[in-house]
C-alpha cells in the first residue's frame, strides 16, 4: 500500500509564498511521473504541475510562471514552490502519479493522501 504524505500548507496573504512537500516510498517515487493536484471547495480535483523521473516539468496556465515543481529522488521527496500566491490558489493540494507530463494527463493513481490545505487571503 503506497502512502503519500503532503505537508507545508498554511495561511498566507496574497503575494506570499509557500513550499509544499510530498513524500512517497522509494521504489514508487523514483520510477514515476509525479504531479501536484489541487481541489477547491465545490470543484473537481485539477492537475497543476507535473514532473518526470528525469526532471522534465510542465504546468497548467493558471500557475505557470509562479509555481515551480521539483523532486529529490534520493530523498523520495517532491516539492512545489508557490510564489505570488493569489486567493484563487486556495485549495487542498495533493500529490500523486501523472500518466504523461508533456500533455498534463492525470493518472494512474495510487491511494490519495490527506492533502495539505493552502489558504490565500486577499
Amino acid at each position: 500500500q503506497v502512502q503519500l504524505v503532503e505537508s507545508g500548507g498554511g495561511l498566507v496573504q496574497a503575494g506570499g509564498s509557500l513550499r509544499l512537500s510530498c513524500s512517497a516510498p522509494g521504489s514508487f517515487f523514483s520510477i514515476g511521473n509525479m504531479g501536484w493536484y489541487r481541489q477547491a471547495p465545490g470543484n473537481q480535483r485539477k492537475l497543476v504541475a507535473t514532473i518526470s523521473s528525469d526532471g522534465t516539468t510542465n504546468y497548467s496556465e493558471s500557475v505557470k510562471g509562479r509555481f515551480t515543481i521539483s523532486r529529490d529522488n534520493a530523498k523520495n521527496i517532491m516539492y512545489l514552490q508557490m510564489n505570488s500566491l493569489k486567493p484563487e490558489d486556495t485549495a487542498v493540494y495533493y500529490c500523486n502519479r501523472v500518466l504523461r507530463v508533456t500533455t498534463m494527463t492525470p493518472g494512474t493513481f495510487v491511494s490519495w493522501g490527506q492533502g495539505t490545505q493552502v489558504t490565500v487571503s486577499s
